[in-house]
């Protein structure tokens, strides 16, 4: 299927979206309850304010919460664990939200469904984060993780360009979809162990031939970051063909023990965690 072949299909199912919305409005993605929320987002208001940013100290390079009072309050330099090890290359990374409730059906709504306003919601969040850090976030291009050839024939679409594309245009940045390739397809395993994960990206990405990536500062984007591998991989790409630095962005982050604090709640039981 051509591209300008789908970009009209797609045009054509938002625009009949939209009409069938008006006489048959479909539930909310999250929780089956009545839309109210507008923009022609599949989510509930109360669904969208469930979404709670990430918050808090956290590390400096990967942007994982600090969840120790006593690290957070004794520590120069907040490092978890993993950036302790100087295990990523990229230079830090910053997530919207915790991949979690309602944001996990927003994500899956954009990633096989192509619901197209999420990609705009989900890059108002983050042109949000980028806008208070400008100096934090200084890059020359936006760059999304590349699907492999045969996924994006397959999918038709790249979930991470719904995002990065209306990003581009919001920090009036240059939008570089074609600086990286996949070079290796993603195993067909549908969950990966952490260790297969990092395995299956392992120099599975590249820089397209002739693309001028020389002392570019690069701001990488990506849907969910779970273990920070497809990053790192991505990263690694990126700096070998001359890039000067690399900033990742997703609009989730996989955190298993953490949860945003509520008014009044008491930080004593984080002592000691991390």
């Amino acid at each position: 299927m051509s591209a300008l072949l789908h970009s009209a299909r797609a045009r054509l199912r938002t625009i009949g979206g939209a009409v069938a919305s008006i006489f048959f409005p479909a539930p909310c993605r999250a929780c089956g309850g009545i839309i109210d929320s507008g923009d022609r987002i599949p989510l509930c208001s109360a669904c969208l304010a469930a979404i709670a940013p990430i918050t808090g100290p956290l590390c400096e390079r990967c942007g994982k919460p600090i969840l120790s009072l006593v690290a957070a309050q004794t520590t120069q330099v907040l490092l978890c664990h993993m950036c302790r090890r100087e295990l990523y290359d990229f230079d830090f990374a910053r997530s919207f939200a915790k991949y979690d409730g309602p944001l996990v059906h927003a994500v899956l709504a954009l990633k096989y469904d192509e619901v197209r306003p999420l990609g705009v919601w989900f890059a108002k969040q983050l042109a949000a984060l980028v806008r208070a850090n400008p100096e934090l976030f200084a890059a020359d291009a936006v760059v999304p993780v590349p699907l492999h050839a045969g996924r994006l024939r397959e999918r038709g679409y790249n979930q991470a360009e719904l995002i990065a594309r209306p990003l581009a245009r919001l920090l009036g940045m240059p939008f570089r979809s074609y600086l990286l390739v996949r070079t290796k397809p993603r195993p067909d395993k549908l969950k990966l162990t952490i260790r297969e994960r990092w395995r299956s990206v392992r120099g599975a990405y590249a820089t397209r031939g002739g693309a001028q990536v020389d002392k570019l500062r690069v701001l990488l984007l990506d849907d969910v970051m779970t273990t920070g591998a497809t990053l790192d991989a991505c990263s690694r790409a990126l700096r070998a063909a001359g890039a000067a630095r690399v900033v990742g962005l997703t609009v989730a982050r996989v955190l298993p023990n953490w949860e945003p604090p509520t008014e009044g709640q008491s930080d004593d039981k984080a002592k000691g965690q991390e």
